[in-house]
Order: structure tokens, then C-alpha cells, then sequence
């Protein structure tokens, strides 16, 4: 794997050379655990309130993925507002694909969190075998964007079947659920920045680990109060997070704060 210098925000003096994905910082952060928080109440809300049911919610998102997707990966660049409503989009593909498996078919938590683990190695698998790295730094070609993007949908699976088995099946609840979450991401950046673990496998651990995060934090904040949650529903609660991810991604998109340049050496063409 190669050397990166950060998977949390970078410090002073190490800004990180990016090209279609956006560099990693606290905006990066922020806006990917809002993401994940819209990507599990956003499912909700289409498969429960509109009435479109599980089925035909799953179809009208993939659709919306993949045509989005398509603009992403003709893109010659990072562009904010295209990057982020794929990730939004593939936060609330990934969820149904979870939600699918255990809802119409009765496939237990615990299978779905492996099956999706297995899944997730695989691809990593794959895009190491054929790029000799992980990193996010060096995406400016379109297999390695395949990779990460294929990459990225089976983290917010796994996260969305890991945040449920811990917070529904093993009954620790939706705010006990969340912070367990923070407390690992946490102790992932302790061992990036203390002990020295290498920034590619500290950044896709956390990026794994905002998934349950954020899922978890979006069911207590929609949930009902007697299933152990705040009450503000699935409507208010997207509603919340499309606006702040909104105005984030329109502040970079104007300021291009988290968008570098990323000089291609001949060996990684």
C-alpha cells in the first residue's frame, strides 16, 4: 500500500493531492456522516411514507444511481455536487440492499453483516491485485473509480447491517448503538495518529464505522419515542440533514477547499 500522510483531517503543511474524490477533511467528515444519517431516514421515508414499498423504492434509486454515476465517472475532475449526491445516493442503495435481504427475505442481521464483509474484502481484494493500492489519493482512472465506487457501496451496506444487528438485534438501542460507533472511529484516529497504523486501512476503517454511525444517529433522531427514539420522523429528519449537506457542498463548491489537483506520474496512468 502506498504512504498517505492523513485519513483525518489533514494537518498544516499536508493537504492531500486529490482527483475525482475530494480530500480528506473535516468537511469530508461532516458531510459523509450527514450523508449516512439521510441515506438510512431517506429509505425510510420513500419505502414507509410515500407508500412506494421496498421493492419499487430499491428501483427507483438504483436507477438514480446509476444515472448518476454515469455524469461521475464523464467528469474530468472532483465536482462537489456530483461527488456528494452519489455518495446521498449510494447511502440509500446500500441501506435498501440491506434492507431488502433481511425484510423480503428473511436473511438474519448477523449473515447480512458478514456476507457484506466478505463482499467488501473481495473488492479490496480485487483493486489491490490489479493497482497495488488502496488509496483514494491516486483515483483518476475509471477502474480505479469502479473500485472505489463499488468500494463505497458495500461499506454502507455492511454499516447499515452492523448499526442494525448492534442497535435492534443485540437491543443495545439507537443513542447507546451511535456513540459505541464514535468511540471506535474514535480509537481508530488514537491509532492512526498515536500508533502509527498506515492511513489506508485507518481511512476505510473509519469510513466503515460512520456508516452504523450515522445510521444509528438517524434512527434515534426519527424514531419514535417508544421505540427509543426522539419523534422527529423520517420527514423532518432528511429534511435537516439535505439542508446542511446543501450548504457544505455549495461552500466548497465555491470555495474549493477540499479539491486539489492530482499530477498523474506515467507509471499510475
Amino acid at each position: 500500500m502506498t504512504n498517505e500522510t492523513a485519513v483525518f483531517p489533514a494537518r498544516a503543511g499536508a493537504r492531500q493531492m486529490l482527483n475525482k474524490v475530494p480530500e480528506v477533511t473535516v468537511y469530508f467528515w461532516v458531510i459523509k456522516v450527514l450523508c449516512t444519517t439521510v441515506g438510512e431516514t431517506a429509505a425510510d421515508l420513500l419505502n414507509e411514507n410515500l407508500g412506494l414499498g421496498l421493492t419499487n423504492t430499491s428501483l427507483v434509486m438504483a436507477v438514480l444511481l446509476i444515472g448518476t454515476l454515469w455524469f461521475q465517472f464523464r467528469a474530468k475532475k472532483y465536482v462537489p455536487g456530483l461527488y456528494w449526491l452519489a455518495v446521498v445516493l449510494i447511502s440509500v442503495v446500500g441501506t435498501l440492499v440491506s434492507d431488502n435481504l433481511t425484510d423480503n427475505f428473511g436473511v438474519a442481521l448477523e449473515t447480512t453483516t458478514a456476507v457484506f464483509a466478505v463482499a467488501l474484502v473481495a473488492v479490496f481484494a480485487a483493486w489491490y491485485w490489479s493497482e497495488r493500492t488502496l488509496s483514494i489519493h491516486s483515483i483518476h482512472t475509471v477502474r480505479r473509480e469502479a473500485f472505489y465506487w463499488a468500494a463505497i457501496l458495500f461499506t454502507f451496506a455492511l454499516g447499515t447491517s452492523a448499526g442494525d444487528l448492534t442497535a435492534e438485534r443485540m437491543d443495545l438501542g439507537y443513542w447507546v448503538s451511535a456513540v459505541l460507533f464514535a468511540v471506535l472511529i474514535a480509537a481508530v484516529a488514537a491509532a492512526h495518529y498515536g500508533l502509527g497504523l498506515a492511513a489506508v486501512p485507518a481511512f476505510w476503517i473509519a469510513y466503515i464505522l460512520t456508516r452504523p454511525l450515522g445510521a444509528s444517529f438517524g434512527d434515534y433522531l426519527s424514531q419514535a419515542r417508544a421505540d427509543g427514539g426522539l419523534g422527529l420522523g423520517t420527514v423532518g429528519t432528511s429534511a435537516i440533514f439535505l439542508v446542511l449537506i446543501l450548504a457544505l457542498v455549495s461552500y466548497l463548491t465555491v470555495t474549493r477547499r477540499d479539491a486539489t489537483p492530482a499530477p498523474v506520474s506515467p507509471s499510475e496512468g
